[in-house]
Formats: C-alpha cells, sequence, structure tokens
C-alpha cells in the first residue's frame, strides 16, 4: 500500500470546500494538477493546494473559464521561471563584481 501522507483524498477536500468534483477533475484535463487513485480513492497532492485555491478564486470570483485558469497559470509559472534567472545572473553578476 502507498503511503498517502501528502495525499488527501479528493471527496473530502471537495466536500469541505463546496466543490463538485467536477471542477477538480477540469484541472486535472488541462495539466494544473494530478490525481493519484490508491485503491479506487482519488487523491490530489498537497502540494498542488496553492494552485487549486487560486483556481477556485480564477473561476468563481472572477468568473475565469478552465482555459483562462490554465493560461493564467502557465504565465505564473513562466514569470517564476524568469525571476529565478534573474536571480541567478545577479548572483553570478555580483560573485564577478566582486570576487
Amino acid at each position: 500500500m502507498m503511503e498517502t501522507t501528502n495525499l488527501v483524498l479528493i471527496n473530502r477536500f471537495c466536500s469541505n470546500c463546496d466543490l463538485e468534483y467536477s471542477f477538480i477533475n477540469s484541472l486535472r484535463e488541462c495539466g494544473l494538477i494530478d490525481i493519484i487513485v490508491i485503491d479506487d480513492k482519488k487523491y490530489i497532492l498537497d502540494k498542488h493546494f496553492k494552485k487549486i485555491v487560486q483556481a477556485i478564486y480564477f473561476h468563481f470570483e472572477l468568473n475565469i473559464n478552465i482555459e483562462g485558469i490554465d493560461v493564467i497559470h502557465n504565465l505564473l509559472d513562466q514569470i517564476n521561471n524568469l525571476q529565478d534567472e534573474l536571480k541567478t545572473t545577479k548572483n553570478k553578476l555580483d560573485f564577478y563584481e566582486f570576487g
């Protein structure tokens, strides 16, 4: 049996957040999250909570469809990657300036 420490049962999550499973499944279909099946029970990784909470906000508060949420998350990922690259470049520059 697989360890479920970092997993959250989707049925419980949906019940607690008053969400339909179809919303979570839509996030999976567009590649935003992964669903893991163990013993016929469906789980999400707790590391996906931030994306799910953002998606809930975008969809239910701002009326953005799933495709729009996917685009937003891809852009946010690109921004994070560029920020990481910029940080690395600054560190290298600092090294050569003061090294």
